[in-house]
């Protein structure tokens, strides 16, 4: 049987592009959610209006991919302490925040949250991605579906 993941993490295109690589990794999506707005565009989302963050959405096998590895992923292809901010794209759509879809999806992004926050690394860097529940996922348009791989980009690793 197969579980959903939802995470944003900035650039929605090279994180997406990250997960639909993994073995386990059935379909990936990229898209709008946790915001207030009702079939959000990406003109919508880019400003910032609409309480919405960029996101993707990965359906795995849990039998072939654990959703701690999908959390491993998360935190290692971004950066978590910066809020409303990746690289140069700033705003609120680009924060950083774990979308949970069952109570044992919570607890493991929020142990997997507070052993990053204990590691050396980030002694003077407070880790400021959100886990909340998550809300309803609007699909991006097509032509960000699998961006990266149609256009020869990679991830957006920063």
């Amino acid at each position: 049987m197969t579980q959903i993941a939802t995470f944003a993490a900035g650039c929605f295109w090279g994180i997406e592009e990250l997960f639909r690589t993994q073995k386990g990794v059935i379909k990936t999506e990229v898209g709008y959610t946790g915001g207030y707005t009702e079939n959000p565009t990406y003109e919508d989302v880019g400003g910032n209006h609409t309480g919405h963050a960029e996101a993707v959405q990965v359906t795995y096998d849990p039998s072939q991919i654990s959703y701690e590895k999908l959390l491993g992923l998360f935190w290692e292809n971004h950066d978590p302490t910066t809020p409303n901010q990746q690289g140069p794209d700033i705003g609120s759509q680009y924060r950083s925040v774990i979308f949970y879809h069952t109570p044992e999806q919570e607890e493991l992004a929020k142990t997997s949250k507070e052993k990053l926050q204990n590691n050396p690394e980030y002694k003077n860097r407070e880790i400021v991605t959100e886990i909340v529940p998550a809300m309803k996922f609007w699909r991006a348009e097509e032509y960000h579906q699998q961006y990266s791989l149609k256009n020869g980009g990679g991830t957006c690793r920063i």
